[in-house]
């Protein structure tokens, strides 16, 4: 099985980035607060060189369409809904996350840190989903880059 290497490296960093959230996590719990920060500022690095993978392939190569089983396809199509809606509202959170954590407004940040946690814990459970059906389970359908699009050649 030969699976494409930019999907592949930034479902990595997603999955990384999660990994990084929870153990950060974890120290926040013992109270080991310069640990915590390290972990958070890692995840948020994993989480942007996913961004930028994403963000430029989606620009210059396109994104893959699905190309499994016409008779899925609509709950494909309903779950990649499902997961960049997800995506994108756990970005939001982690920004507002990172940033109250660094302005020392603890207590906002206390009550939204662990909400945002769980919400990047599920888009990267889905994001993985995505990935399996996209290259794993099926191949992929065709690509498209957005500036072939935009300028319809």
């Amino acid at each position: 099985m030969s699976l494409p290497i930019l999907p592949t490296i930034s479902t990595s960093c997603i999955v990384i980035s999660a990994v990084f959230v929870a153990i950060g996590w974890s120290f926040i719990k013992k109270r080991k607060t310069q640990q915590h920060i390290k972990m958070m500022i890692t995840a948020a690095i994993f989480a942007l060189v996913f961004f930028i993978i994403y963000a430029t392939r989606t620009i210059f190569i396109g994104n893959t369409s699905f190309g499994g089983p016409e008779n899925i396809k609509i709950y494909y199509t309903i779950f990649l809904i499902f997961h960049i809606t997800l995506a994108t509202v756990g970005a939001v959170l982690g920004v507002i996350s990172l940033w109250s954590g660094y302005k020392k407004k603890y207590q906002f940040h206390r009550k939204l840190g662990p909400f945002t946690s769980n919400v990047w814990f599920f888009t990267a459970i889905t994001g993985v989903v995505v990935y399996m059906l996209l290259y794993v389970f099926y191949h992929g359908g065709e690509t498209t880059s957005m500036i072939k699009a935009i300028l319809g050649t």
